[in-house]
């Protein structure tokens, strides 16, 4: 009989390799979510009622009014605000469908200045020898998923792949390394120590809590009214179909905030992509399929039979035993890349100066199909002349200083709210937010838009940390 312990591993890396129908049903509904930082509003919707004709198109509605409200807002001289992706997998492991070359197209077509490589540990190939170029205005940084976190060395750090992971933590954040904890639903009491971050939003773990959703969905490739219905709304809505399923991360920004009082930590975005999000429909016999996704093994695929959906038969009328008689793309690297992004304001658009920017936390987390979140800005004031140098800008520590206050100037109207500490101290309805510092503390911006009826996180600033000594 197998462990606890080893059904226990199976079963993360079950999690993490893909979203096939046969490992989502295995998993059953998903992992308990603990209480973290409270959202805004709750959710409206349930992400299996956003992904219906009316709710897509009245989130499209919105998704096309607010770009007509939005302003331009200029990035500060000296700075570049460089849109990025991390958690990117491409060529990297059976789970993944997608190839680099594949990549850097939707990079160009998404908008994107740096995608951040994660690929996955595969020894004796070494991570660091993939791609770590530019290109067609997009910059390549390699780096790996390995161990829990997200690894981004200065050179090769092959040798110390089985190091405790203390001393392996300090190997990857050597120099200008940078090492982020993700899948922080896995491993939410981990020790921070070391790290350069942590993820704060991880696209995965939105699918993992809507298994029940992704099932339901995948069940609709067995039926031919369901399936062109399906094939409708990807393509009149492809954000909205993919992007359904965010939820506000409060188990991640929960530890985040808990963290950040005594560690500064950047947060970013994970996409976490593989393009491996392909629902497929492979014909046996006339009476049954296989459904599954593009990455699964035909053994992996799961049996559908006529008595089950009737409406399957016309589906595989005329068909031959093994071809592919529906396919759904639900996640393309564009979409992926457009669901979140990590901002980050950097000097000049060069690796030593992204790794530097990042480590000092300059950098934001915006869910870029709701609206172009290029301009955004949370700094620190001080009581003086308009168009002053500021104090601080986000991931920069500063002491307490009586007269302070935190400035926001967002590029869409929302809901702008200032938390300290996990704790929301200030609101603002519309596109700027200026308040007092009253108190030391974490303090980090969330902005949040109206779409389709209900409001939904956009951004998320990485805190000024406000120290009682500056620390």
């Amino acid at each position: 009989m197998n462990s606890p312990k080893k059904r226990g591993a199976r079963r993360r890396k079950a999690s993490r390799a893909g979203l096939s129908v046969a490992v989502l049903l295995a998993l059953g509904l998903g992992t308990a979510v603990a209480r973290g930082s409270e959202p805004l509003e709750k959710p409206r919707y349930s992400p299996t009622q956003r992904i219906t004709r009316d709710r897509l198109a009245a989130a499209q509605a919105s998704v096309e009014a607010l770009a007509r409200q939005r302003r331009e807002l200029a990035v500060p001289s000296g700075w570049l605000d460089l849109r990025c992706s991390f958690h990117a997998h491409a060529e990297d492991a059976s789970h993944t469908g997608g190839t680099r070359p594949e990549m850097l197209a939707d990079a160009v077509k998404a908008g994107m200045d740096v995608v951040f490589l994660s690929d996955h540990f595969r020894p004796p190939r070494d991570f660091m020898a993939s791609w770590r170029f530019a290109t067609n205005g997009v910059l390549f940084v390699p780096g790996s998923e390995c161990r829990g976190f997200l690894a981004h060395p200065d050179g090769s750090v092959m040798a110390q792949m089985e190091a405790p992971i203390p001393a392996f933590v300090k190997t990857v954040g050597a120099g200008t390394g940078m090492i982020f904890l993700s899948h922080l639903e896995e491993r939410v009491d981990h020790d921070v120590e070391g790290l350069t971050g942590v993820e704060i939003y991880n696209r995965h773990y939105d699918a993992k809590r809507d298994m029940a959703g992704l099932v339901a969905m995948a069940s609709r490739v067995t039926d031919p009214n369901d399936l062109a219905e399906l094939q409708a709304l990807v393509r009149m809505y492809p954000d909205g179909v993919l992007c359904g399923q965010i939820q506000y991360p409060q188990l991640y920004l929960e530890k985040w905030d808990r963290e950040g009082k005594t560690h500064r930590l950047a947060g970013v975005g994970a996409n976490d992509c593989h393009h491996n999000q392909v629902f497929i429909l492979k014909k046996v016999d006339d009476d049954t399929a296989r459904l599954g996704t593009i990455v699964d093994k035909d053994e992996d695929l799961r049996p559908v039979s006529v008595a089950v959906r009737p409406g399957l038969r016309r589906m595989l009328e005329g068909r031959k035993a093994g071809e592919i008689v529906a396919r759904v793309d639900l996640d393309p690297y564009y979409r992926a890349f457009r669901c979140v992004s990590t901002h980050v304001l950097a000097r000049e658009k060069t690796e030593p100066a992204l790794r530097a920017a990042v480590r000092a936390g300059h950098v934001f987390v915006a869910h870029e199909w709701m609206g172009n979140a290029k301009g955004f800005r949370c700094t620190l004031e001080a009581s003086g002349p308009a168009g002053a140098e500021p104090v601080a800008r986000m991931g920069d520590a500063i002491p307490f200083a009586a007269g302070n206050r935190i400035h926001v100037e967002s590029p869409l109207p929302g809901r702008i709210r200032l938390l300290r500490d996990g704790v929301t101290v200030a609101e603002a309805k519309g596109s700027d937010l200026d308040a007092p510092v009253a108190a030391a503390g974490v303090h980090r911006v969330e902005v949040w838009l109206e779409i389709g009826g209900e409001w939904r996180p956009w951004i998320y600033g990485n805190p000024i940390y406000i120290r009682d000594g500056g620390k």
